[in-house]
């Protein structure tokens, strides 16, 4: 089962809209002509609007369709420097991110070189910046911790990353200290940090690399990938010197849990469906661990696994505290060593949880303001709110009010705000934030993401300038797009579909995620029994019919605590829900995930 606190919209919250998912007719008949089902078909061609390219890549991923490392602009550069470094024995320092993407980004460079390369660890230094004292990416104290570094690293190798620190590299520079910095972020609009040795970054305007959208954990494999060719190349390593693609299962759950596209990415979807191949036959310490946690049924693992699972637990250690514990669960070499890592990050994702509660509460709140006055953006500041809840509490208020939704809080810094950003779909908040910037540069001194994700710093005294900024910018965006909460659906399924067979077909399509959602299907039920359950109640465990056909069905939060659901056993409810295999002692049943459920 889905975690409990995925994005699922309480009754109490705005009602979202049910509304269809716009089908390419072209991309619909290509997918039948190519032998998919009518429903296959419908599903892919509702994901892929407009999309022009083979679907063979996307149906059936696999990695000969990825694109040789060498396409990505200065990785040639990077590899040899990486390679140099090997060969000559020097200090390595490895810099990275400390959500998800940076931390699985850090494994594969670390295992690659220890492992492959036979680097040994007393020349490794392992770089992460804490969320809330240093902040992200190459950051000021990251750069005075290397700089008091014994022996001094003479190369710095980033992940996930690097690619808007020019001032913190120039220093490291100064100091005999070659930064090679590996990324997927947007670039600044001068380009790539002039004084990076070599900057690999799939977004550069001068790449060949097909696939922008790549999470930092795939930059990172494909440029050690790269470096693995050219110490062979030297002779420094044999031929026979194993590949890195042990290490996909660690790219699969970075890119789920970065939220890169999972829809017109050929590389992103061969990495994932190869990558849980690998964790599938939980060959590692980590995934073991995840797997007796989460109890035998939980196997095997899906995308939707990694994402809310996974990605949450390794998530809630760097947002509350250091992020070593998640490096250290990662790259465990026991399952006593990994279990016990686990029960920290298990409780740190409790404690989230709890703290994440009260934010939205507040935020929710304070939204009401923007929601009155029609704004195109929630713009709120939590005053006494945490710093690493900031992204999840402005996802709940995406999904609760269909619209763009930055959550500030208290920075470090005196007089500084640090906010979370997330997007709807039609607007890239990178470019607005650039927008941003360019009306109002003194109130948006920080800032960073991609289209759907970004991190900013306000002062104090220029919040009112950055809220006047950003809700022009993104209303340039939007322009009339009509702004409110909706669910897209597949639309319905009829009863000979409500089957374990259906959820086969749909699973053959996988895997599912960012622009490549899991499919949601509406359709009306009567209900013939429900009951409350979960430790607060909050929870509703029902059965629903439609037609002759019985199916179990459970709605995660449903209730607050102490709350009656507003239906009835005879009730009639238009649901929208995923199709779900629950696994009880080894067996299988279709399970309907309601999404939300309204009475006719």
């Amino acid at each position: 089962m889905a975690d409990e606190s995925v994005l699922t919209i309480q009754q109490s919250a705005s009602h979202p809209r049910l509304e269809p998912r716009p089908v390419d007719e072209a991309v619909y008949a290509r997918a039948q002509a190519e032998g998919l089902s009518e429903l296959q078909a419908r599903l892919l061609a509702s994901r892929l609007p407009g999309y022009e390219g083979e679907l063979a890549p996307l149906v059936s991923p696999s990695l000969r369709y990825l694109v040789h490392p060498e396409k990505l602009a200065d990785s040639r550069r990077a590899a040899e420097r990486i390679a140099q470094a090997v060969a000559e024995g020097e200090s390595i320092g490895i810099l990275t991110d400390y959500d998800v993407d940076g931390i699985t980004s850090h494994v594969v460079i670390r295992r690659t070189l220890v492992e492959l390369f036979g680097v040994p660890e007393y020349k490794l230094h392992s770089l992460i910046g804490h969320r809330i004292h240093d902040g992200y990416g190459i950051s000021l104290p990251l750069v005075e911790r290397t700089l008091s570094l014994k022996p001094q690293p003479t190369l710095v190798i980033t992940a996930d990353c690097g690619s808007s620190d020019e001032p913190r590299i120039a220093r490291l520079k100064a100091a005999g200290i070659d930064v090679v910095v590996s990324d997927h972020h947007a670039l600044p609009l001068e380009g790539p940090p002039p004084s990076a040795y070599a900057c690999v970054n799939p977004t550069r305007l001068d790449c060949e690399y097909p696939d922008k959208t790549i999470a930092g954990c795939m930059v990172a494999w494909l440029l050690m990938s790269l470096a693995r060719g050219v110490l062979i190349e030297w002779g420094a390593l044999p031929d026979a010197t194993p590949k890195l693609s042990p290490w996909l299962s660690y790219v699969a759950l970075g890119t789920v849990a970065d939220c890169v596209s999972l829809g017109g990415s050929p590389a992103n979807r061969a990495v994932v469906n190869y990558g849980l191949t690998l964790i599938n036959r939980m060959d590692a310490a980590c995934w073991r661990a995840m797997a007796a946690r989460l109890g035998a049924d939980s196997v095997p693992f899906n995308a939707e696994t990694l994402a809310f699972q996974m990605g949450p637990r390794i998530n809630a250690r760097s947002r509350l505290d250091d992020p070593y514990a998640a490096l250290h669960f990662m790259l465990a070499e026991s399952d006593g060593v990994a279990n016990r890592q686990l029960e920290v990050l298990d409780q740190d994702n409790q404690s989230r949880k709890a703290i994440e509660a009260d934010m939205a509460e507040e935020a929710r709140t304070l939204a009401t303001s923007a929601l009155d006055a029609n704004e195109a953006a929630v713009i709120v500041l939590l005053e006494d709110g945490h710093p690493g809840v900031q992204g999840i509490v402005a996802s709940r208020l995406v999904q609760a009010y269909g619209r763009p939704a930055v959550v500030l809080t208290r920075a470090a810094a005196p007089n500084m705000l640090t906010g979370s950003g997330r997007s709807i779909e039609g607007l890239h908040l990178r470019d607005a934030l650039q927008r941003t910037f360019e009306l109002a540069p003194e109130a948006l001194p920080r800032f960073g993401g991609h289209s759907g994700a970004a991190g900013v710093g306000v002062p104090r005294e220029q919040l009112a300038a950055f809220k006047a900024a950003f809700l022009q910018a993104v209303a340039e965006q939007l322009g009339e797009t009509p702004l409110y909460p909706r669910l897209w659906t597949d639309g319905e399924l009829s009863t000979s579909q409500l089957s374990l067979a259906t959820l086969v077909e749909i699973e053959a399509l996988g895997p599912y995620g960012r622009e490549f959602d899991p499919p949601l299907f509406e359709g009306r039920f009567i209900v013939e029994a429900l009951r409350p359950v979960g430790a607060e109640g909050s929870h509703l465990m029902m059965e629903l019919s439609m037609g002759a056909v019985i199916s179990k069905a459970i709605w995660f939060r449903a209730l607050t605590p102490g709350e009656l659901p507003s239906f009835d056993v005879g009730d009639t409810l238009h649901c929208a829900y995923k199709l779900n295999r629950n696994r009880w002692r080894g067996r299988e049943a279709l399970q309907l995930m309601v999404e939300h459920a309204s009475p006719v």
